[in-house]
């Protein structure tokens, strides 16, 4: 029994060195692959894994002279002061509200347009809508919001007059912090909806045409055979990219929102980035801004999380 024991632990204790050596076989005969990975592995390892080091400032009273290990830690003094300021929960409303505006009207623009280009049969116009509806998404944003400025000008703007042209009194789109969230979400439906269709006409590519065939001899119209056919074959990728979209929730892009900022409007277009930006970089908060930055980043991840699985829950498209 004793030399039975023996030999089971030296077989134990050299399992892991075969398993090792196999691995190592494994990597030595797929080198190529390895090789070819190995770019965007060391990129996410430099540029997004890398700073993580840095975190700990939000702890600490960060002191450039001293650097981050010199410097003296506090806690969650600089969380505590963030949550009982007077301006976080405008920053968070104004955070969500522009998300789960943005998701309202962005989410489910792009799956109609995939639908209706789907079923457009005429090359040339199919290729020139495709265009004109994706070619906004190739525009930089600098560029973008000095469009956005030039046509909701209240004094050149083209939108202005053609809305003044109606009949109409033109809402001062710019300044009125009523009106800016409007502004923010429809322009950024415009520059990028046509660049997500893609996503979901290469969802339906995939759809046997034998289907449509059965179902048209069958007698279902084109509509019917929109709602049995293709949007149950979109369904995986929609709720795919619902899950993405609701782990970046809180992650409102500062750029477009700090270019068309301005003092009239603070009171509907100051979110979290922007008050990290101005915090961090202009008034030098390393340490206050980047606990800020923490915050946002793990109410993002726990929401990923927490909507993956109830999707796993509930059906088998999730993440993971």
């Amino acid at each position: 029994m004793q030399d039975t024991k023996v030999a089971m632990s030296g077989h134990a204790r050299l399992k892991p060195g075969r398993t090792d050596k196999g691995v190592w076989k494994r990597v030595a005969q797929n080198w190529e692959l390895y090789i070819f990975i190995a770019p965007a592995f060391f990129y996410f390892l430099i540029f997004s894994y890398g700073p993580m080091y840095g975190i700990q400032i939000a702890f600490k009273n960060f002191i450039p002279t001293k650097g981050i290990t010199g410097s003296p830690w506090v806690g969650f003094d600089h969380f505590d002061r963030f949550f009982h300021s007077y301006y976080f929960w405008d920053l968070l409303w104004n955070t969500l509200s522009i998300s789960l505006y943005e998701l309202a009207i962005g989410f489910p623009i792009p799956i109609i347009l995939a639908l209706a280009f789907n079923e457009v049969r005429t090359g040339f116009f199919k290729k020139l809508a495709q265009t004109v509806t994706y070619a906004p998404h190739f525009i930089s944003v600098v560029v973008m919001a000095g469009m956005i400025i030039t046509f909701l000008s209240p004094s050149t703007g083209i939108v202005v007059h053609i809305i003044e042209g109606l009949g109409f009194n033109a809402p001062d789109f710019l300044t009125d912090p009523r009106w800016f969230k409007t502004m923010y979400v429809f322009s950024g439906v415009w520059q990028s909806a046509g660049w997500g269709t893609i996503i979901y006409l290469a969802a339906l590519s995939g759809v046997d045409p034998g289907l449509h065939e059965a179902a048209i001899i069958d007698g279902a119209s084109r509509f019917q055979r929109i709602r049995h056919i293709n949007i149950p074959t979109l369904i995986p990728t929609m709720t795919i990219l619902l899950i993405l979209n609701m782990g970046s929730l809180l992650g409102v892009g500062f750029e477009k929102l700090l270019l068309l900022q301005n003092p009239l409007n603070m009171g509907s277009s100051d979110v979290i980035s922007t008050f990290v930006y101005r915090s961090g970089l202009v008034d030098a908060q390393y340490s206050f801004s980047t606990a800020i930055g923490l915050f946002n980043s793990v109410i993002n991840a726990v929401l990923l999380v927490v909507v993956n699985q109830i999707v796993r829950r509930t059906s088998e498209n999730s993440l993971w």
